[in-house]
C-alpha cells in the first residue's frame, strides 16, 4: 500500500456541490482518494506528503477529442487559411506518408503538452494507418507517458473512387478495420475502475466510411460494452454532403445507422436543429466541444449552452494539432468560455431582456472541461476530486506574475480569465507525471528533437 498526503492547497473539487477548501488535502491510498477536506481534518502521516501552499489543485482536465498524429503537420503554409474539406484534401497527401516511428513520436508530443496542460486523461482519434502503421503504436507510446488514454480504433474506407472526401490511399478494407477493432479491444481494452487505456471504435466521419461500417462497428462495439466516436456536423459542406449521398442531415443519418445512446459522442456537432438537440439529449448522446479548431477552421460556433439546456453532456477537446496548432487543454478551458460569451453577443444577449439568462461562468466552462468530459467517456471514476474516485489532479501556483492580482480574488476564476499558463504538477492515480513544471516521464527536449525531424521528414 503506497499513501501520499497533499495539504495546504485551495482545492476546488468540482462535485456537486461545488465544494471548495482554501486551505485543503487530499489523502491518497494506492491512486484513489481515500479522505478530501480541511487539511487540519486529515491525517498528517503518509509515505510522501506534498506541501502546496500557495497553490490551487483542481480535477484533472479530461480532453474528449484529438488526433495526435497532427503534431507532425502544425502550421502547414498550404493549409493555414483554408476551411475543414480543403484542409483535408491538402493535408491527406502528407499523412500518407506516415509511418510507426511518427505515430508513437507524435502519441508521446501530443500526451506530454497536454500533461503540462492539466490534462490526466485523453481520448485520441486515430483514422488512417499507413505504411504498416497501428493503433498499438499509440497505445504503447501513451504508456509511457502516463496520461490516461482512450484510443479510439478509427477509420476510413469510403475513398475519393467510391465518392468519399479521402484519396483510396489512406483508406481500409472493411473487413480488415473489423478483424483490427476487435483484435485491439481483446488486447488493449480495460473498463475496471482507474483503467489506464480503454478502446473506442470510432468510423472517421460520413463523408469517410459507408453506412454498412458504421452498423458493423456499432454492433461490435456494443458486443464488447466500449463506447462510439465520430466526427458529425461539424461544417455546412457536411450537411449538403449527408443530404445527397444518405437522404438524412447528419443527425438523422447517425440515427439510421444505430448511432445513438449514452455509449456514443460526437466531434463538434455544430450544425444541428432543436429537434437534433433533443435527438441527442433522448438517447444521451455527448459533444466534443472544440473551440479552438472551430475557430481554426472558420466552421462555426457549437450550441453549447442549448445542449447543457436539454441534458446533453459535453466535454471538450482540442482536435487535432493541425487546426488548433496545440494541445493545452486548459486554453481550451478558457476558449469555450469566451466563445460562449461571442456567441451570446451575437445572438443580442441582454441580461434586461431575460434575467434568467445569464453568461458561462469560469467555473461552468471549468465544469465541461472536467465532470463533462468525464461524462462523455462514460466514466465515473475521474472528473472531479471526491472520495473513491481516482486521484487525477493538476496544480497551479497561484503566486505567478500571470495570476498577480486574479488570484486574491478568485484562484479558481482566474486560471481560466488570465492568460492560460503550463501547470506546475500533474498527478495521474497519484502519481508525478509533471513535477514542478517538468515533465516526468520523457526528457521533453529530444522529443521535441526527434519529433522536429520527423516533421521534417513529411514535408521533404
Amino acid at each position: 500500500m503506497s499513501t501520499l498526503l497533499i495539504k495546504h492547497a485551495y482545492i476546488a473539487t468540482m462535485d456537486d456541490h461545488q465544494s471548495e477548501y482554501p486551505d485543503g488535502g487530499i489523502y491518497i491510498v494506492d491512486g484513489f482518494i481515500t479522505q478530501i477536506g480541511p487539511s487540519d481534518q486529515l491525517p498528517q502521516i503518509a509515505d510522501e506528503v506534498v506541501d502546496l501552499s500557495g497553490h490551487l489543485v483542481l480535477p484533472g482536465l479530461v480532453n474528449t477529442h484529438h488526433h495526435f498524429y497532427q503534431t507532425l503537420t502544425r502550421v502547414i503554409p498550404a493549409a493555414q487559411n483554408a476551411n475543414l474539406f480543403n484542409w483535408l484534401t491538402t493535408l491527406y497527401p502528407i499523412w500518407a506518408k506516415l509511418n510507426p516511428e511518427d505515430i508513437y513520436t507524435s502519441t508521446q508530443t501530443a500526451l506530454a503538452e497536454l500533461a503540462l496542460s492539466g490534462c490526466t486523461t485523453a481520448s485520441d482519434h486515430l483514422y488512417l494507418f499507413p505504411n504498416g502503421s497501428k493503433l498499438d503504436d499509440e497505445i504503447l507510446a501513451g504508456q509511457e507517458i502516463g496520461v490516461r488514454l482512450h484510443a479510439s480504433r478509427g477509420s476510413m474506407s469510403l475513398g475519393q473512387s467510391q465518392g468519399g472526401l479521402p484519396p483510396d490511399s489512406v483508406t481500409d478494407k472493411e473487413d480488415h478495420i473489423l478483424a483490427d477493432s476487435e483484435r485491439l479491444i481483446q488486447k488493449y481494452h480495460n473498463p475496471k475502475p482507474g483503467s489506464m487505456t480503454q478502446v473506442v471504435l470510432a468510423p472517421c466521419s460520413p463523408f469517410s466510411v459507408t453506412g454498412t461500417l458504421m452498423k458493423e462497428s456499432a454492433a461490435l462495439a456494443r458486443k464488447y460494452n466500449v463506447h462510439l466516436h465520430t466526427h458529425l456536423a461539424e461544417t455546412e459542406d457536411e450537411e449538403q454532403f449527408c443530404l445527397q449521398k444518405f437522404g438524412y442531415r447528419p443527425a438523422g443519418y447517425m440515427e439510421s445507422v444505430d448511432w445513438v445512446g449514452r455509449d456514443v459522442w460526437f466531434a463538434h456537432s455544430i450544425y444541428v436543429n432543436p429537434a437534433e438537440i433533443d435527438l441527442f439529449a433522448r438517447h444521451k448522446c455527448g459533444v466534443a466541444h472544440c473551440p479552438t479548431s472551430n475557430m481554426r477552421l472558420a466552421s462555426g460556433i457549437a450550441p453549447v449552452k442549448e445542449y447543457l439546456k436539454a441534458g446533453v453532456n459535453v466535454g471538450l477537446g482540442v482536435d487535432g494539432s493541425a487546426s488548433n496548432d496545440g494541445s493545452h487543454l486548459l486554453g481550451e478551458v478558457r476558449q469555450a468560455l469566451y466563445l460562449s460569451r461571442l456567441k451570446e453577443g451575437i445572438t443580442g444577449y441582454s441580461l434586461s431582456d431575460d434575467p434568467a439568462r445569464k453568461l458561462m461562468t469560469a467555473r461552468e466552462a471549468l465544469w465541461l472541461g472536467t465532470r463533462g468530459g468525464a461524462a462523455v467517456l462514460g466514466r465515473n471514476d475521474i472528473g472531479s476530486l471526491e472520495v473513491g474516485k481516482c486521484a487525477d489532479l493538476f496544480a497551479i501556483n497561484l503566486n505567478s506574475l500571470d495570476l498577480a492580482g486574479g488570484a486574491v480574488h478568485d484562484p479558481v476564476s482566474a486560471v481560466v480569465f488570465c492568460q492560460p499558463k503550463n501547470v506546475d504538477h500533474t498527478l495521474v492515480g497519484g502519481k508525478f507525471v509533471v513535477k514542478n513544471g517538468v515533465l516526468q516521464t520523457l526528457d521533453a527536449q529530444k522529443l521535441a528533437e526527434k519529433h522536429n525531424k520527423a516533421a521534417k521528414r513529411l514535408v521533404a
